[in-house]
């Protein structure tokens, strides 16, 4: 062991230490915006407090809000900031869990008899800032488990006492600030004194542990920021997001709705929205159609015995609905079907195979039914009734290379067409220390996730690796997509089975006549049409490209003397392809106009004396006004290289 430390920054340069130096010097000697994001990481890829770090190795690296990991360790610290401010406010308060999170944290807590609302938020933020002020170091000390029982055992804090039971003794650790302390395996932040700003976001019921039979909590939502500028700038785009929620736009577009006597999470596809999944399934299709694809459709349902081949029952057990007509013709029942892959099995089963047919690609846009927690459901991002654009392909392992790469090249088509440019790619691995909870040989899930290295990196996408991250049945390739405002979505997916085909017991004739066992690909560019237009919709503000839009063309008659020649341009626009409506209500046309600026029509044509009488069109473009006069003809010939242009379409 050497008797210095290395210290290495973001930007390559180091700085030793003896080894005798303490975690607060060494945080003390880096600069101010570093400091507070001081998060060491260990040679065995855990992630330390930097003091405990110092202690276990001679090379750290740091970590800052740039970083995923120096972000989770600030808000996972800061969460215990706020359940200090909680405990200081509700004395008796209990707590269950309290992490970090995408952009910020959450603690679950119990209050008894009392209730926080919006009004007491103010209260706890100023608590925060008055504890934060006094730059309490975050202090990790190992406890037994004995005692670890006995401190939450005098609180009474019958939450922490649960999480108690599934830790073993020689593992547990408390961490401690100014007068709080927590159960917690870490790591922490140095001190208190970088969190000045705070906002409390949000407050939620959360069952325990997601038990609806178990006590409901109080989930309290937060973030902070060392500067306030970037408080600000975080509440600005909270803003921004708040104005696309597509859950608002979805009613002011008047694109979906949802009922109660129908059932949560279960959309209701108003016309304009009915037409705009259309036309993303029309796109697809026709992209399908060029690339091999054959179209199929298969029931809702189906016996359970096809899931219980197929894994999905009791894998998926927790997120189906239940098996229906149990009694039927003595059957043992019937499943709304949670996945499309198994119905195609069957279809490729209908008849022997050959090589020589191979690869066979099937595609359908099949609506299933998983049944999400009512708690977890949210406008189209999270339903239990949704379309999924799924396609699966049946391949010689040959052929699973070049397969893959076509359907990575048709995802990227996809995601260019609806501007998304910013996107990354992850390959998902199995949990190798969990191997229990996948289906499939070692060797086969070997080859799988070598195929997709190879292929993501033969079509030039730089991937990340996750493992624990893959379907019971195979890796896969996922694409994250960032919207305009920068948020994270996974989208696009491709995922390679061995194992379906073996269950199912799918083979095709080789060349040497014998019988052969296909390699399945699951794929969906879109994901599934409900949550992929959820994240279109916020994507573009609910301003689709001309191409997509429910309505291309307003058409605006400045009077009623006018309103027969509007319908008649209104009809022309129909019959050349182009969605158009006409708006005849007894209104001035500025009206008229702004009524079409805010359903975000890409086109308006003004209608009045002068337009009738020399054949033209004033033509407005929504959000950049006036484009000038054109003829009929002149505007219908220019959308349609717009539009053309857009898809990409012959």
């Amino acid at each position: 062991m050497s008797d210095r430390i290395t210290l290495t920054f973001p930007d390559g340069s180091t700085r030793e230490f003896d080894r005798g130096v303490t975690g607060n010097e060494v945080a003390s000697s880096i600069s101010e915006g570093l400091a507070r994001m001081a998060v060491a990481i260990g040679v065995d890829g855990a992630t330390r407090d930097l003091s405990r770090a110092i202690e276990e190795n001679s090379s750290i690296q740091i970590f800052t809000m740039r970083d995923a990991e120096g972000q989770a360790t600030y808000w996972h610290s800061s969460a215990h900031l706020m359940a200090e401010a909680l405990e200081s406010l509700y004395p008796g308060v209990k707590f269950g869990i309290g992490p970090a999170i995408e952009k910020g944290f959450y603690y679950d807590v119990d209050l008894g008899d009392r209730t926080i609302g919006t009004e007491d938020l103010g209260a706890i933020e100023k608590k925060m800032a008055e504890l934060a002020k006094q730059n309490s170091n975050y202090v990790r000390k190992e406890v037994s488990k004995a005692d670890a029982i006995a401190y939450f055992t005098e609180k009474q804090d019958e939450y922490k006492l649960e999480l108690l039971e599934d830790l073993e003794d020689g593992t547990i650790t408390f961490y401690s600030q100014g007068e709080f302390t927590d159960l917690c395996r870490g790591p922490h932040v140095p001190s208190t004194g970088s969190m000045k700003y705070t906002k409390l976001l949000n407050i939620a019921g959360a069952y325990w542990r997601g038990d609806q039979s178990r006590n409901q909590l109080t989930r309290l939502y937060g973030i902070t920021f060392a500067k306030k500028k970037e408080l600000d700038d975080y509440l600005e785009l909270l803003e921004l997001a708040r104005q696309r929620d597509h859950r608002k736009l979805g009613k002011e577009l008047e694109l979906f709705t949802f009922s109660n006597l129908v059932g949560p999470g279960l959309p209701l596809w108003l016309p304009k929205g009915a037409r705009l999944r259309d036309l993303l399934s029309e796109f697809l299709k026709q992209e399908q159609l060029k690339s091999g694809y054959e179209p199929v459709v298969t029931p809702h349902i189906a016996r359970l015995e096809l899931f219980k081949i197929s894994g999905h029952y009791p894998y998926y057990s927790d997120s189906q609905f239940p098996p229906m007509m149990e009694d039927v013709e003595k059957d043992e029942g019937y499943l709304l079907k949670p996945m499309n892959c198994p119905h195609h099995t069957q279809i490729y089963n209908d008849r022997p195979r050959s090589y020589r047919e191979l690869p066979v690609r099937y595609a359908e846009f099949g609506t299933v039914y998983r049944y999400e927690q009512s708690g977890e459901l949210g406008g189209l991002t999270r339903v239990r009734g949704f379309t999924q654009d799924d396609a699966h392909i049946f391949c010689m392992p040959s052929q699973v290379k070049e397969e893959f790469k076509n359907v990575i090249a048709l995802t990227l088509k996809v995601l260019s067409a609806l501007s998304f440019t910013d996107f990354k790619a992850q390959i998902s691995l199995r949990d190798p220390a969990n191997t229990e909870k996948y289906i499939g040989e070692d060797a086969a899930w070997d080859a799988a996730e070598q195929a997709i290295r190879e292929a993501a990196s033969e079509m030039g996408l730089e991937a990340i690796e996750e493992q624990g991250e893959a379907a019971f049945y195979g890796p896969k390739l996922d694409f994250m997509v960032k919207d305009a405002l920068g948020r994270e979505w996974q989208l696009g997916t491709v995922q390679l089975d061995y194992n379906l085909p073996e269950r199912f017991d799918l083979t095709y004739i080789g060349d040497d006549n014998q019988k052969h066992r296909p390699v399945m690909i699951h794929r969906a560019p879109f994901g599934s049409l409900e949550r992929f237009i959820g994240v279109l919709i916020e994507h573009c503000g609910g301003n689709f490209p001309a191409w997509l839009a429910p309505v291309q063309v307003q058409v605006l008659p400045v009077g009623q003397s006018f309103n027969d020649y509007a319908a008649k341009i209104t009809q022309e626009l129909k019959n050349e392809g182009l969605r158009a409506e006409c708006d005849l209500r007894h209104e001035k046309v500025g009206y008229k106009i702004r009524s079409a600026e805010m359903q975000k029509v890409p086109f308006m044509l003004v209608i009045g004396e002068r337009e009738m009488e020399s054949d033209t069109v004033s033509v407005r473009r929504h959000g950049d006004g006036d484009q000038g006069s054109l003829s009929l003809a002149e505007f219908i010939a220019s959308a349609k290289v717009e539009i053309k242009k857009a898809t990409g379409a012959n």
